[in-house]
C-alpha cells in the first residue's frame, strides 16, 4: 500500500495511517509506504515514528494546505514509490461564525483548507494515481447535508467537497482512478474538542445519536481504509455517512413523533 495521508499528525488521519500499515500488511506481508502531511511538527513525527517502528516506510512533509503550492509539494515526496494506491485528502477547520459575522479571510480559507487542496492534491496526484489504480478519498462531514447554525461556512465547504469528489469520480473513471467521501457524525478528534466553546456538549450529542455514543477516530478510518481496498474496486463517485444514524433524527428533533418512545432501549 502506497499512500498520501494530509492531517496525518492527530485524529482520523493517523487513525487511518496506522490502519493501512496494518491491513498491507496482513494483506501481503509488505509495510505501508506513505506520506504524511500536517503542520502539527512534534505530533506528527510521533506518528511517523510510530509506524516506522511498526515497519513502515515513511515520507513526513510539514504542509500549510491554505498555500496553494503545498499540496504538490505533498505529492512530490510520493514520487518514489512510482504509484499511489490510495490519497487521502484529511486535513481540515472548522470556523465558527454566523454569516453575519462571516468576514471575506475566514470564508476563504476555510475554503482553502477544506475544499481546494483536495482538488490540488489529485490534480498533482493524477499520474501516480493513474499509474497504479489508485483511490481518493476525503474526509467530509454531516454538515455538508444539513445547515448547522453558526457553521456556515463549514457547512458550504464540505457540501462542495462532496461535490468535488463526485466530479473527479466522473471525469477520472476513465483513467482507472475511484474518488469517495466519507462524512463522519460527533467523533472524538481534535477538531470536534476545538470546534467552539458554544459546540453541543457531549452529553447531548450522545443523547442524539440513535445508537448512544460518539465514534472514535477508529470508526471513521475503518471505512476509509476499506474505500481505497480492493474490496470496494466497483464503488465511486460516492459519500458514505458515518455518523451513528444522527441525520435520521431530523424529524424527532422537529418535535415530530413520540421522543419518548424513540428514547427507549431495550437491557
Amino acid at each position: 500500500m502506497r499512500a498520501v495521508i494530509t492531517g496525518a499528525a492527530s485524529g482520523i488521519g493517523r487513525s487511518v495511517a496506522i490502519r493501512l500499515n496494518t491491513d498491507s500488511i496482513a494483506r501481503d506481508g509488505s509495510p505501508a509506504r506513505m506520506v504524511l502531511a500536517d503542520l502539527a511538527v512534534g505530533p506528527l513525527e510521533a506518528v511517523a515514528a510510530e509506524l516506522r517502528d511498526a515497519g513502515a516506510e515513511v515520507e513526513v512533509v510539514i504542509a500549510d494546505l491554505s498555500n496553494p503550492e503545498a499540496s504538490a509539494r505533498v505529492v512530490k515526496a510520493a514520487n518514489k514509490f512510482e504509484g499511489i494506491d490510495a490519497l487521502i485528502s484529511n486535513a481540515g477547520i472548522i470556523h465558527r461564525a454566523t454569516l453575519l459575522e462571516l468576514t471575506l479571510e475566514d470564508y476563504e480559507r476555510t475554503f482553502a483548507i477544506n475544499t481546494r487542496p483536495t482538488w490540488l492534491l489529485a490534480k498533482a496526484a493524477h499520474p501516480l494515481l493513474k499509474a497504479a489504480g489508485g483511490a481518493i478519498v476525503a474526509t467530509a462531514s454531516i454538515a455538508a447535508y444539513e445547515p448547522t447554525p453558526a457553521l456556515g461556512v463549514y457547512s458550504s465547504s464540505k457540501a462542495a467537497l462532496v461535490m468535488l469528489i463526485r466530479q473527479i469520480a466522473c471525469d477520472w473513471g476513465r483513467y482507472g482512478i475511484r474518488a469517495n467521501s466519507v462524512s463522519p457524525g460527533s467523533t472524538n478528534t481534535n477538531i470536534s474538542k476545538n470546534a467552539g466553546i458554544d459546540a453541543p456538549p457531549a452529553a447531548t450529542r450522545v443523547a442524539n445519536n440513535p445508537l448512544g455514543f460518539i465514534a472514535e477516530p477508529d470508526d471513521q478510518s475503518a471505512v476509509i481504509a476499506f474505500l481505497v481496498s480492493p474490496g470496494a474496486r466497483f464503488i465511486t463517485g460516492t459519500d458514505i455517512v458515518v455518523d451513528g444514524g444522527a441525520r435520521t433524527q431530523l424529524m424527532v428533533a422537529a418535535g415530530m413523533g413520540d421522543p419518548l418512545k424513540h428514547a427507549q432501549r431495550k437491557n
